[in-house]
């Protein structure tokens, strides 16, 4: 049976494999965070199932990232500026989402059992914390600065082939004009490009010109390589698409 590692993990890859955050394939995942929509909201699901783990060990921030060989979860409890770090083998054959649902469940057993033996729950959390690699590293590493995120809809970049990192260019209109035009040249029904596709495109460049004029952003903390954890709202956040530090 494994057992949980009691070492320092290694950091996140910063997000430049272009692997998928939710299962680590690289396989036809070009440019993309994930290989699939269903892949995602796999391991969001299995995070979310565990948030009862986290809320019992008066988590406030945590992240959670995977390396080929481990998955990691860094947590910040309330109170303290000290970061407890879990990591786990990663199980051949097996995505990071079941490997968490492991650990989770090891942690959870533990709790329990203290829990059962002294009838403490704060004994409980700080015998599993206790079981953590403590890390002294920057409190930025789990709790993020709060960022802002473009109020865009994805499917208007698509059409584009355009990145909402994109959408902070200087010359923004020209970057969506330049856009626009390798798309006509491609779709134009006049050329041999389907009608259809040629209205949505032309829809999404009217969109994305009106936003360019009066751009609105949603504020929300995250990390753009790692899912993260908010006490504040006991939810788990997957990581964010190109983002503007909030002032």
């Amino acid at each position: 049976m494994k057992h949980l590692i009691v070492r320092k993990p290694p950091g996140p890859n910063g997000g430049k494999s272009y692997r998928c955050l939710s299962c680590g394939t690289t396989k036809n995942i070009g440019r993309r965070k994930y290989c699939s929509a269903e892949c995602r909201q796999r391991l969001h699901y299995k995070l979310e199932v565990r948030t009862g783990l986290i809320k019992a060990l008066n988590i406030q921030y945590a992240t959670f990232y995977f390396s080929e060989a481990v998955i990691i979860l860094d947590m910040l409890p309330y109170g303290t500026t000290e970061i407890f770090s879990f990591a786990y083998p990663r199980s051949p054959g097996k995505k990071p989402s079941d490997d968490f649902s492991t650990m989770a469940d090891i942690l959870g057993n533990i709790w329990w059992s203290v829990k059962k033996r002294t009838n403490k729950r704060h004994l409980a959390s700080h015998y599993v914390l206790e079981q953590a690699t403590r890390n002294n590293g920057p409190v930025v590493s789990v709790k993020p600065s709060m960022i802002k995120l473009p109020s865009i809809k994805c499917t208007a970049l698509s059409y584009l082939h355009l990145q909402k990192s994109e959408l902070t260019a200087p010359e923004l209109m020209t970057v969506i004009k330049n856009a626009y035009r390798r798309q006509a040249k491609i779709h134009h029904p006049d050329l041999g490009g389907d009608a259809e596709t040629f209205r949505k495109i032309h829809q999404a460049y009217e969109d994305l010109l009106s936003w360019a004029r009066n751009p609105t952003f949603i504020k929300r903390r995250g990390f753009p390589d790692k899912w993260f954890y908010d006490g504040g709202t006991n939810r788990w956040v997957r990581p964010t698409p190109g983002q503007v530090h909030a002032r």
